[in-house]
């Protein structure tokens, strides 16, 4: 059995003060018992009673929350499980019962609770605790079958202990088992209700000291509940059975129900069905009872999902949970027990949820949940984390975020409402960004102990999705979960977000707090295929020209087309120029929030599928988006939509590559290549340079090939190019408008293999881009003054340069081309490179430039309007101060080393060896109290720091 169990409870921390005496409301507790090495959790438990202000229970550590925004945290020393909680009402005070045969008296009026007094049972095991409503007597059941008294004043046992050997019939020998139950009379505090686990129900009068009534059933008990006049109690029964009694005719039950159980013809006794594990009875005023409980299905309903029963008059209920339910409770109006109950919600523990019901509206509809009871409600598959974010982004998120509409939901606000919402111990505000398997994004405020949920966005909405299995389509690369995010790049200060999938697609999102409806979707198809290349092994004379870099002419406005990305395949059945997924192509109503900016998608070239993005980056200030695989990387800009550079790793190098990497003959099945580059055959007319190599064979491919050209405004260079292996196609989807709708979840699991080094014996060959950083700074030594500049890292451990030749901001930068060109290698270290930043002189931290958000949906006659026609980004230079030949520095991690370069000479200042056996998974530059720092997380699972000393 694990050492370490722990609850969390969701509590109203002004219900549990004594200056809160005259509050009103309803206060629930339930207790679960989680295991942290399976997740999940391990035992049931029983429901506690209803108390002032709601309450509720779940998880590793323990928690109170109220309303959202509400918590505390508090544990015990010695870890045991807890078995169940009761709190003292209005007194500021809890008790706990552990596994462990202890309960523990804490005291919850200070800052930090603490236990103020323990009790440990030697003898007998805890198995059931009740605190009666404004008492100060514990009752504890035991394994044996004994009850024992505790004063919680004292926090001393009475010398008044019920043995079992009174409670039951003094002709029976037979040992009636555990008491699973104790509960008072609602309108006579001095008569308890105690439940064996053998059938047998016992009336005890505490002041006589004897049973009044036994009740004998039998089928094993699992829970009683009362009526609220205290005439009537139902049982639940291990065979699905309820059986409802008259306190005062303990022959025979009042009433027998087998609510699932199949009732012959014959009049035979209905066929037994599952334990209804737990039972709750609640009277209304206007109508008829409620009776709810959990489990007592019929055992052919094989699969079925775990079901919460609600019956109410002739009305039958069933409701499917997502997963096992552990507990249940119901909220009603009043917390007198004797009093009409008015029940208007049910709150059901599931193993890895926590589900609040609506009473009061047909069908039952669920309350949204504000508190993260599960991050992986789909499998997390990438995660990035803000400190220090604008004071103004959460309080944005959260805007939009609370006015996304939910289906399904109730239409009322989260029931649970106590407490006062405290801004937690972070002084600044802190997001975190989770990807998820089914390719929606969340994001969290993490300012405090807990997660709360701002916003989701769910970029498969951009997609096609298919209806059956036999729809889909043949191209996807992968089986499961499709939408998968791999990546993220994001720019807290202007909003802009970039997400990669596992489909090899990008999708560019802009924050807008308008709605809007897009048009159909703008297709830009580039062909691109590349050649492989002869590893360094296998030797070869021959070393090609170095290539000339590929930079983007003046691009032209592209002229929106009404054709969609439908997936074609070639004459001979092979896969090409198509990509993973299928683009939406209808109009779509786009709420307010994050909306589609422009979707990058690779696609299949001569039946080989592209291969997935390994690195992205975006940046606000110069309107560009850079990403990159095992073949080479694209340089795209989001405001004019067109695809700037579009090179193979080897053509970065110019002619420095390291490795001389050799070109392999052109397999003949495959026609010469095109690509982004300068034309330089003199000969080749306007139409010969927008002609697709297969163009004789398919003349649809020939026109969307001149489509292209002239959309974007490139121009292809006809013959192979000696890049390594293919970067494969890069599909356009450009969306006047940006948006989102929904899209129902799918929890399916998405694993993906993170490789320490490149082992294949080819690995020169197949050089991938690792990491990008956008900044201004200096590519070359002879460099006199700061220029706009993309760095890459290789999983070779290169670093290389490429300059951006920026136009003036304003509508000069729509209208001017951004002219990129490589600029060689840097500087080289060992192993893949997974971090880079840049410090002034002084050893600050230098962000990149960005642009400050704007609302980009503003009207044209607008203020916001002339604030986006008249911006200009936000750049982040050097101190004016700087006077010294090195301005700068270059902090550069891998999975192996870090340095740290002066710029622009180029030198090494610094390096550090970070391990030796074991490798770096990730990496970050961050600002700590000691000075700028290299953070590291390692396979082995050591995490370091690295200071910078400038």
């Amino acid at each position: 059995t694990p050492s370490f169990f722990s609850i969390r409870l969701m509590a109203g921390l002004s219900a549990l003060c004594p200056g809160n005496c005259s509050s009103v409301g309803i206060l629930d507790c339930v207790c679960a018992i989680w295991c942290p090495w399976t997740d999940k959790i391990v035992k049931d438990v029983l429901i506690l009673l209803a108390l002032i202000f709601p309450i509720l229970s779940l998880t590793q550590n323990p928690f109170r929350f109220g309303r959202p925004g509400v918590e505390c945290y508090c544990q015990h020393e010695s870890g045991a499980a807890i078995i169940q909680l009761q709190f003292l009402i209005n007194e500021g005070a809890l008790v706990s019962a552990l596994a462990d045969d202890s309960i523990h008296l804490w005291n919850l009026r200070q800052k930090r609770p603490a236990v103020l007094h323990s009790l440990k049972f030697n003898k007998e095991r805890i198995t059931f605790c009740h605190l009666p409503f404004q008492s100060k007597w514990l009752y504890i059941g035991s394994e044996r079958g004994n009850i024992h008294i505790v004063n919680v004043e004292s926090f001393t046992l009475s010398g008044y202990t019920i043995m079992w050997n009174k409670a039951i019939e003094l002709s029976s020998k037979a040992h009636p088992g555990p008491v699973v139950h104790i509960s008072d009379n609602p309108m006579d505090e001095g008569k308890l209700i105690i439940g064996f686990e053998s059938g047998i129900v016992v009336l005890w009068d505490l002041k006589s000291k004897r049973a009044d009534y036994r009740y004998t059933y039998d089928e094993a008990i699992h829970s009683v509940a009362w009526h609220h006049e205290g005439k009537q109690f139902i049982c639940s029964h291990s065979d699905g059975t309820l059986t409802i009694w008259n306190i005062k005719s303990q022959a025979k039950p009042a009433q027998t129900i087998t609510p699932h159980g199949k009732q012959p013809k014959d009049g035979k006794k209905p066929e037994p069905c599952k334990p209804i594990l737990k039972v709750e009875y609640k009277t209304t005023r206007a109508g008829d009872p409620f009776m709810i409980f959990s489990g007592g299905l019929s055992y052919d309903t094989i699969g079925r999902r775990p079901c919460l029963t609600v019956m109410h008059g002739k009305s039958t209920a069933v409701l499917e949970m997502d997963y096992p339910i552990v507990d249940f409770l119901t909220l009603c109006e009043t917390p007198y027990p004797n009093d009409f109950q008015e029940p208007y919600a049910v709150v059901v523990l599931l193993e890895k949820d926590l589900v609040v019901i609506d009473l009061a509206q047909n069908g039952y509809p669920i309350f949204e949940n504000p508190y993260p009871m599960m991050i992986h409600e789909s499998p997390v598959t990438c995660c990035e984390y803000l400190a220090d974010c604008p004071v103004d982004l959460i309080p944005a998120l959260y805007s939009v975020g609370s006015r996304q509409k939910r289906q399904g939901y109730s239409k009322k606000e989260w029931p649970i409402g106590g407490g006062n919402w405290g801004l937690g111990t972070q002084s600044y505000p802190e997001i975190i960004i989770t990807g998820h398997a089914d390719g929606s994004v969340k994001f969290w405020d993490a300012s405090a102990i807990m997660l709360q949920v701002l916003y989701k966005l769910k970029t498969a909405k951009v997609f096609e999705k298919a209806r059956c299995k036999e729809e889909k389509p043949s191209t996807e690369i992968v089986d499961e979960d499709p939408f998968a995010i791999q990546l993220m790049s994001w720019c807290a200060e202007s909003r802009m977000l970039c997400v990669a999938g596992v489909s090899a697609h990008v999708i560019i999102y802009r924050f807008s707090k308008q709605e809007i409806t897009t048009e159909v979707l703008l297709e830009v198809r580039l062909q691109y295929e590349l050649n492989d290349l002869e590893s360094p092994e296998g030797g070869g004379d021959q070393t090609p020209a170095p290539p000339t870099p590929s930079t983007s002419p003046s691009p032209q406005t592209a002229t929106p087309q009404t054709h969609t990305s439908t997936s074609s395949n070639s004459s001979d059945g092979i896969r090409d120029n198509i990509p993973c997924l299928k683009v939406r192509s209808s109009p779509l109503k786009q709420s307010p929030g994050y909306q589609v900016e422009l979707v990058v998608q690779l696609v299949w070239v001569s039946g080989e599928p592209p291969q997935q993005i390994s690195s992205l980056a975006i940046n606000s200030s110069y309107g560009l988006v850079v990403f990159g695989n095992s073949n080479g990387l694209a340089v795209v800009d989001y405001l004019q939509k067109t695809v700037l550079l579009n090179l193979g790793t080897v053509e970065l190098y110019s002619s420095n590559d390291p490795y001389q990497r050799q070109l392999r003959s052109p397999r003949k099945s495959r026609q010469p290549s095109g690509g982004l580059c300068d034309i330089n055959e003199g000969s080749a007319t306007s139409e010969d340079r927008c002609k697709s190599p297969t163009s004789g064979k398919t003349p649809l491919r020939a026109d969307m090939e001149k489509v292209i050209c002239q959309s974007v405004g490139c121009h292809l260079r006809v013959g192979a190019l000696p890049f390594c292996v293919f970067l494969s196609t890069v599909l356009l989807s450009v969306c006047p408008p940006r948006g989102s709708i929904p899209l129902d979840n799918r929890d399916n699991s998405f694993s993906r293999s993170r490789s320490s080094s490149v082992t294949s014996i080819d690995k020169e060959a197949r050089e991938a881009v690792t990491s990008f950083y956008f900044c201004e700074t200096y590519n070359r030594k002879a460099d006199g003054g700061l220029t706009p500049s993309l760095w890459v890292g290789t999983s070779l451990g290169t670093v290389l340069a490429v300059s951006l030749n920026m136009p003036p901001a304003g509508e000069q930068r729509l209208l001017q081309p951004v002219i990129v060109s490589p600029c060689g290698t840097l500087v080289r270290l060992k192993g893949s490179i997974l971090r880079m930043a840049f410090l002034d002189s002084t050893g600050s931290l230098l962000p990149s430039a960005f642009e400050p958000w704007y609302e980009p949906n503003a009207p044209a006659n607008g203020e916001e309007w002339d604030k986006v026609r008249k911006r200009r980004p936000a750049s982040v230079s050097p101190s004016t101060s700087q006077e010294l030949n090195e301005n700068q520095y270059a902090v550069l991690c891998s999975e192996k080393q870090a340095k740290v370069i002066a710029l622009p000479s180029q030198t090494c200042v610094f390096k550090h060896n970070i391990t030796e056996t074991s490798f770096v998974l990730r990496a970050d530059v961050v600002q700590m109290n000691t000075g700028i720092c290299v953070a590291c997380f390692c396979a082995n699972g050591h995490i370091m720091t690295l200071r910078t000393f400038i």
